[in-house]
């Protein structure tokens, strides 16, 4: 019954826990209606009669083999249960040897990926199908959530500890990331993606280096890049484009426009004001808004840089 009723699933794995579930609906939908029907009969059976019939209670003095069976059966069904779902949990978190190890880090509200070879990404997971993958989990400032729900898994992410979950992907596509923690205002924001790539496409991705390939990678325009790495590395989680403002200064007319700095200076928000702000934000604070925004030196490649920086300079 691995693989029963699993729906949106994306793993073996998957497949196991929605059969867990059934099995549990279907004991307990059993039970239900056994339970409900015996009452039902001998609410029907033993009802109040008319004056002119007997009304005399049959005396019961009890049977003790149906006491014996209704404890023992109930507990065997629970011990099962039990027993079931422990297999299932214990494959969930006994990864398999030769599994690939992909760090994740979270703050808020972004997710900090570093890949065994040293390749650094931003709410962003690549991985080949076929293959497990063990996520090694941790936290730099609050309690955080990974949560994958096309895999059926899910992980605290503790400030402090390390925490691990593994899957192996079997179909390609893009799968949704959540945070299931409250982490602040940004929470509901907190967003990541795990891309499963055919094992030659992922093979083909590392040796570029990470980076996207093709034609129509080579001609998008490098604001449009630029877009899609704003976008991608949560930074529209604290910045606004529209509308209310968040944690941070809002992107729209900020090019070209004088930034008040803490301690009573300004500066002109140019392209290396931007530059520096994304590599070292803790140069440059901004007056009125918290010191809070995370280095992306190492996890955002200088031409990825470059490209944000156009965009930016877009929102007029």
């Amino acid at each position: 019954m691995d693989n029963v009723l699993a729906f949106g699933a994306a793993s073996s794995q998957a497949g196991r826990v929605d059969a867990l579930f059934l099995v549990i609906a279907l004991i307990g939908g059993f039970f239900f209606f056994l339970t409900q029907g015996i009452l039902i009969y001998f609410a029907v059976k033993y009802r109040r009669r008319l004056p002119d019939r007997d009304n005399v209670t049959p005396s019961i003095t009890g049977n003790p083999l149906l006491e014996f069976l209704w404890i023992l059966i109930p507990s065997l069904v629970v011990v099962g249960i039990f027993y079931y779902g422990w297999r299932v949990y214990a494959d969930q978190r006994i990864y398999v040897a030769g599994a690939t190890e992909v760090h994740v880090n979270a703050r808020q509200w972004m997710y900090e990926i570093k890949y065994p070879d040293g390749r650094t990404a931003i709410n962003e997971i690549r991985v080949p199908a076929g293959k497990p993958v063990r996520f090694i989990l941790s936290a730099a400032d609050v309690l955080h959530g990974f949560y994958l729900p096309d895999f059926r898994v899910k992980m605290d992410m503790i400030p402090g500890r390390v925490t691990t979950l593994w899957v192996q992907p079997d179909r390609p596509g893009s799968y949704q990331i959540y945070c299931t923690v409250y982490c602040g205002t940004g929470h509901s924001n907190m967003l990541a993606r795990l891309i499963v790539m055919p094992p030659r496409e992922y093979a083909g991705w590392v040796e570029r280096g990470g980076r996207e390939g093709g034609e129509a990678g080579a001609k998008e325009p490098l604001h449009e890049r630029g877009e899609r790495v704003v976008k991608g590395a949560g930074c529209l989680n604290c910045h606004a484009v529209e509308g209310k403002e968040k944690i941070g200064p809002n992107f729209r007319g900020l090019f070209g426009s004088k930034v008040p700095l803490e301690g009573g200076t300004s500066v002109t928000a140019d392209e290396e004001y931007f530059r520096e702000s994304i590599v070292d934000p803790g140069a440059k604070v901004v007056k009125g808004y918290p010191n809070v925004m995370p280095t992306y030196k190492t996890s955002m490649p200088p031409d990825d840089v470059r490209a944000a920086v156009e965009y930016l300079k877009t929102l007029k």
